[in-house]
């Protein structure tokens, strides 16, 4: 389409130069035939008797010869006059070539010649009428040229109307040889184009398609290989990169199935030892009334950390579960409003120790959503036990809101703290395991690092969004949004991330 756009740009621009050509070229050849008519005319004139006063045989004797010139040499002529009232040709008495028509001098032309002027011409359609009485028009250019008569002393004016025949056979001829170069270079660009297209285009589809397959999971896939040229060691490089890619991903498949073979391992071979270790620790904490306080307290502490430790054996097992991909969904229809309200009853004990008040914001009907009801609590639970840690006890900032809302395609929970909040970027880290905004506090819920990790991998099993705001100072929001349906995916939460009682706009 650009070359044809291009190739139709260059040829209008040949046949505009062609014909401006051909114009100019005919106008001065016909101007100077004009003038040499024009010329003999005044010099037979001047040659004629002083004694011969009639004007209209005058008139005939100076038209006639150029009438027999003009048959044999292409061109017709009028004759009108004289100068002044009663001159113009539409007025009658104008001599002209038999068959002409007297009105394809244009009026224009004519008002020029309405006193005495230079010669002067125009372009004109001729029209002609042959014997039969057909009509013909075809494009010419007419010359005005005045003469004195001296058998009444009037300027008459002389048109030669000279047609463009062979000028526009010219010019159809050069049409017709630049559409026929046109849509032959069309064809050869074509052509060049079908033979691009199979010599490179090709290869290249050819490589997306076994890119997409390889980026599919199909790491044996390979290019073919045929010649020596630039797209042939592309294709041969393509394939070293290839092959380097399967052995490393096999390098780090493998490495991360040892991992979490190892942490599976140890994980449950953990236990065993750690039930002997809890049993003995069982005995000297019921004992620790009878120690010195120093051993008392030694017993505490160790029931303390032995707790943590187990727990720290869960998560781990967990994680381990959703690293080998064999994490399973037990969805049911979960009313969001009674998992809040138990959450609360759970970590009650841990919110009056804290001196902090947590409490439910939800609508006056259930707020239901297909899921596993397990995972949902525990990640409510991980939100609001974190909230609780990060929470300063006494005034405002020592309330937690868990605010429960839901439409028509999802449902959503967000925990409301007013702690000592996020800083810029932390948001996204929150959710690595083992990360802590402040490694230097204390965990007054016991808790492994491994939580939020957790709760972000049951929120993706769930096809939901487990989000986090935060500013310093100012507290931090979880937001967790579930579609109302498993496997439906998600376009928005019914539940703002940014706290509404911020001055930041709502999300």
């Amino acid at each position: 389409m650009l070359s044809a756009v291009v190739v139709s740009i260059v040829g209008w621009f040949l046949l505009q130069q062609t014909r401006e050509g051909l114009l100019d070229h005919r106008v001065s050849a016909v101007v100077a035939e004009a003038n040499n008519e024009t010329t003999d005319a005044r010099a037979r004139l001047a040659a004629a008797p002083g004694t011969d006063i009639d004007s209209a045989s005058q008139q005939r004797d100076l038209i006639e010869p150029i009438i027999q010139r003009g048959a044999t040499r292409g061109f017709s002529v009028v004759l009108a006059g004289p100068v002044g009232e009663g001159g113009r040709i539409a007025d009658g008495g104008a001599e002209s070539t038999l068959g002409l028509d007297t009105a394809s001098v244009p009026l224009s032309l004519e008002q020029h010649f309405d006193k005495p002027a230079p010669t002067a011409w125009t372009y004109t359609q001729i029209r002609t009428t042959d014997e039969n009485g057909v009509t013909r028009a075809h494009p010419g250019i007419v010359v005005g040229s005045q003469v004195k008569l001296p058998s009444d002393g009037g300027t008459y004016t002389l048109y030669y109307l000279f047609p463009l025949d062979e000028e526009q056979e010219t010019l159809a001829l050069v049409t017709r040889a630049l559409l026929t170069a046109a849509v032959l270079l069309l064809v050869l660009v074509a052509g060049m184009t079908w033979l691009v297209t199979r010599q490179v285009v090709t290869p290249i589809r050819m490589a997306r398609r076994v890119a997409e397959r390889l980026a599919a999971g199909q790491l044996q896939e390979r290019l073919q290989v045929f010649g020596e040229d630039d797209l042939a060691r592309l294709a041969t490089s393509f394939n070293q990169m290839a092959s380097n890619l399967q052995r490393q991903i096999r390098q780090l498949e493998e490495l991360s199935r040892v991992q979490r073979r190892f942490v599976s391992d140890v994980s449950h071979e953990l236990r065993t030892p750690l039930t002997t270790v809890r049993m003995a620790s069982d005995v000297l904490h019921d004992a620790r009334h009878d120690f010195d306080p120093a051993t008392g307290r030694a017993a505490e502490l160790l029931q303390s950390e032995l707790d943590r430790f187990e727990m720290l054996l869960v998560d781990l097992l967990e994680i381990s579960r959703f690293d080998a991909g064999a994490a399973v969904l037990d969805a049911e229809d979960v009313n969001l409003v009674d998992v809040a309200h138990r959450v609360v009853d759970m970590t009650r004990p841990l919110a009056v120790q804290r001196g902090v008040e947590v409490v439910v914001d939800s609508p006056g009907h259930p707020c239901l959503a297909e899921a596993d009801v397990r995972r949902v609590e525990r990640i409510v639970r991980n939100l609001v036990t974190n909230a609780i840690d990060h929470t300063e006890p006494g005034g405002r900032g020592a309330e937690i809101v868990i605010h429960v809302g839901g439409d028509e395609h999802s449902a959503a929970i967000a925990v409301r703290d007013h702690g000592v909040g996020l800083a810029p970027g932390e948001a996204a880290m929150v959710f690595n395991r083992f990360w802590r905004a402040d490694p230097a506090r204390a965990r007054t819920s016991g808790g492994t690092g491994l939580g939020l990790s957790i709760s972000l991998e049951d929120t993706h099993l769930h096809g939901g969004w487990l989000q986090a705001w935060g500013r310093p100072g100012r507290g931090a929001q979880f937001r967790l949004t579930l579609p109302r349906r498993a496997g439906v995916p998600l376009r928005q939460s019914p539940l703002p991330l940014v706290p509404v009682d911020t001055e930041e706009p709502v999300a």
